[in-house]
């Protein structure tokens, strides 16, 4: 589908993301998330020149209480009560899964806008059980398939692909450098929506200074907790609406995949190549890439994949999540509002494309190719 028949996301915005425990951590996922939709509806307003007529509020969720996390966050923000809500989990992916179903409901010919994005409180996150024995997470697998926990899975990536600890901590140290220019020169101010205080990403900087003194986390390995992203909460939203409705980011393409689940960090390479080629879009024509940066070994290992130079400044250019922070739900739709800053808020002009992608826990990718469209 071309730019100008496609569903356009016309106002984005996002919580600072707080590390969890920290600023954000009294917060439940329809606090956070209640303040940024009310933000984005506001925005939009102001670009369409009229109220948006919102069909339906879809938000990614992970590990939140659960009860439609979505609905309760529409209602909290004051939505009408006849708007519904929907939750998606696609773990890590869930934020860019729900912008890309918002899209496909919009194509599919309903013609109002949608609410999407993603939220997650991990410092409100419940403790599940079952037959009263704790656990941290549900399985990404059946019995009889590889079901790796997400950090031993990152140093498997490195140790299969090669990467030695001096690329991993390279990369994160680029990511946090990045991201503190970005602080510096304003550059993350329009998107975000302060919350209890908290008015920066607070995990920027915190690492990148210490990373060569950094313990491997598994002996002998390259990982560190420097070269893995720190768990956050926050939200993020977009608002979808049709095509001509303001000028924004069309959504061009998508596309969800799966891969092999041992090595789960590589499945934003296959989303990429995927939702490329639907889109007629060639490696080199894309001017950003925003990538879910859970690990730096999944970054490098995703750039190779897909032909781009971990250090291209085309990639995460104001930082991934290695500096901003991980709120796993959000972090697909923090991305889309990344791109959204970067390059509408930023002047790009009309035709200029963006993708953003999110490997995912059990082998999964997604991807999303956007376009200016002014």
């Amino acid at each position: 589908m071309n730019a100008e028949r496609s569903p356009i996301v016309i106002a984005a915005r996002r919580t600072p993301i707080g590390t969890r425990g920290r600023a954000l951590a009294g917060l439940r996922v329809e606090q956070l998330a209640a303040p940024v939709l009310r933000a984005v509806l506001d925005d939009a307003a102001t670009a369409a020149g009229a109220p948006a007529d919102v069909a339906d509020v879809l938000l990614g969720n992970c590990m939140g209480p659960g009860g439609n996390p979505a609905r309760v966050a529409a209602l909290a923000a004051g939505l009408d009560a006849a708007i519904p809500g929907g939750t998606v989990d696609r773990q890590c992916g869930s934020g860019l899964a729900a912008i890309l179903d918002a899209a496909a409901g919009i194509r599919a010919g309903d013609g109002r806008a949608r609410l999407a994005g993603g939220v997650e409180s991990a410092s409100t996150a419940p403790v599940r059980s079952v037959d009263g024995v704790a656990y941290d997470r549900a399985p990404f697998a059946p019995e009889g398939f590889p079901d790796p926990d997400m950090v031993r899975a990152a140093e498997d990536l490195a140790t299969h692909d090669g990467i030695p600890r001096s690329r991993l901590d390279a990369h994160a140290a680029r990511s946090h450098a990045r991201a503190r220019e970005a602080l510096a020169a304003g550059r993350f101010a329009d998107e975000l929506v302060p919350l209890a205080g908290l008015d920066r990403d607070d995990a920027i900087g915190a690492a990148d200074r210490l990373l060569p003194r950094l313990p491997a986390l598994f002996p002998g390995g390259a990982l560190t907790a420097g070269t893995a992203t720190r768990i956050g909460d926050g939200a993020a939203a977009v608002l979808v609406a049709p095509a001509g409705a303001a000028p924004g980011l069309a959504v061009r393409a998508g596309a969800i995949v799966g891969c092999d689940p041992a090595l789960p960090g590589i499945g934003a390479a296959p989303a990429i190549l995927s939702a490329l080629a639907a889109a007629g879009v060639e490696r080199h024509q894309v001017a950003a890439f925003e990538l879910v940066e859970a690990f730096a070994s999944q970054s490098i290992a995703v750039l190779e994949r897909i032909g781009v130079a971990e250090d291209d400044p085309r990639v995460c250019a104001d930082g991934g999540a290695l500096a901003l922070g991980h709120p796993w739900g959000a972090s697909g739709a923090v991305a889309v509002v990344r791109l959204f800053s970067r390059l509408v808020r930023g002047g790009a002009p009309a035709g200029t494309i963006g993708v953003a992608a999110a490997s995912v826990g059990g082998g999964l990718g997604v991807a999303a190719v956007l376009e200016v469209v002014r």
